[in-house]
């Protein structure tokens, strides 16, 4: 069957455009490779981001990351490009500038000038989708360009950039059958991010070796969590490195590693703000979908975590909470691919009551390949759509209770759709 491409309309969409791409190359088909996205890119320089350039890699960790070193950029009076996926809702989140996901005109512009850029180039849906955000990018000229990896690193369509400073968060499983089967194979290839001479700050304390060994052959330095710099925890913390020290710092609601991190990074930079600014910033840091309350009468929290490493994070948070609450329940949809087993096992001892839900597509796991992972079935309920999961559980709330809702962005995005349904 031939796709006509959208530039044969009069006026185009941008679902037009993203329908167009997805025909051509369904998102979940991946091809891990530069040599396609290269030669297009090079065609018109879209690989030579403009500004300062971070590039983030890990499984767990980049949106937070990057969310945190964009407000404290912005607080200080800089521009900000960051480039991120998924996206929750709309698409065209995956491209913020100055806090704001940018609007359809631009994105509408910029698919049409690969379009034609890539003439018989076939891309993929993601490698199609970064050039059209880097041709932005490059219009629009921000100080900093904050780009997330995609998958992986060394073999990512983000990875055609030179970035003055790469960040890599954690290294965990994830993504097995494209990075390999252990953590080893996996820091390896997200250690692809490195390069000769440009600093390297690594959140991650418990390295493979195959990331010093790639750092070692890049002659890369790095900036390690623990070495470097250090960070206490606590409702007020702290962080220091070799030059500064920061002290009685506000609990942000997103993980203080990644808050450090960043703060890591800016110094590097030579743009660590002052103690006023980020006191600021982090008593007001968020993500959505991390961590989001959606509301609190009933409660009602959401976070994507969807991968052993992130379940545990979400279940330390949820120890915290537990006294607060007479039960907490758990509507979870998850994809097949994860390692559900392992996800869903971090919560033992945590959850009252499980909403287990399917989710749509080649992908998603139904709700009884989720429920074959407890023992015990007596607290468990299986709905075959998020939405009737979702106001089941709701139904089941009582006052004092919480639901949290994870397993996937496609889980948590279902619900914030129907949310918004509720409040038009």
């Amino acid at each position: 069957m031939t796709v006509l491409s959208p530039l044969s309309q009069s006026s185009p969409s941008l679902a037009d455009w993203l329908c167009y791409i997805e025909q051509k190359h369904p998102q979940h088909q991946i091809e891990l490779g530069l040599n396609r996205i290269r030669l297009v890119a090079e065609r018109a320089g879209l690989q030579q981001l403009p500004g300062k350039k971070i590039l983030i890699a890990g499984t767990n960790g980049k949106g937070t990351t990057a969310r945190t070193l964009e407000q404290l950029l912005l607080a200080q009076g800089f521009s900000v490009g960051v480039y991120s996926s998924p996206h929750l809702l709309n698409f065209n989140e995956r491209l913020r500038l100055n806090g704001q996901d940018v609007a359809d005109p631009l994105w509408l512009d910029a698919f049409g000038f690969v379009e034609q850029l890539r003439a018989d180039t076939e891309l993929t849906y993601f490698e199609f989708t970064t050039l059209v955000a880097f041709r932005i990018l490059c219009q629009l000229q921000p100080d900093f360009c904050l780009i997330e990896v995609g998958l992986g690193g060394r073999l990512d369509a983000t990875n055609i950039i030179e970035p003055d400073l790469s960040l890599l968060t954690t290294i965990d499983l994830d993504h097995q059958d494209y990075l390999g089967p252990d953590r080893v194979s996996i820091g390896r290839e997200k250690a692809g991010i490195f390069r000769h001479g440009v600093p390297a700050v690594v959140l991650e304390t418990d390295l493979p070796d195959s990331v010093l060994e790639v750092a070692a052959q890049l002659g890369t330095q790095l900036w390690r969590s623990g070495a470097q710099y250090q960070f206490s925890q606590g409702q007020l913390w702290s962080w220091q490195s070799a030059n500064h020290q920061l002290l009685q710092l506000p609990k942000p609601a997103v993980p203080q590693a990644n808050v450090a991190a960043a703060l890591m990074a800016l110094e590097l930079l030579q743009v660590l703000p002052d103690v006023g600014v980020l006191e600021k910033v982090l008593a007001d840091l968020s993500l959505p979908g991390r961590m989001q309350w959606l509301s609190h009468q009933p409660a009602v929290l959401l976070d994507v975590a969807h991968n052993p490493q992130s379940a545990a994070y979400l279940a330390s948070q949820l120890t915290e909470l537990k006294g607060r609450y007479l039960k907490i329940h758990a509507l979870v949809g998850m994809l097949k691919d994860k390692d559900c087993a392992q996800s869903l096992q971090c919560f033992d001892g945590l959850i009252d009551q499980w909403h287990l839900v399917s989710l749509p597509g080649a992908r998603g796991a139904t709700a009884e390949q989720l429920s074959a992972v407890f023992s015990d079935n007596s607290a468990l309920c299986c709905y075959s759509m998020v939405q009737d999961g979702y106001q089941a559980a709701l139904d089941a709330l009582q006052q004092d209770d919480l639901l949290v809702i994870f397993g996937s962005f496609v889980t948590v995005s279902a619900v914030l759709a129907l949310q918004m349904e509720t409040e038009v």
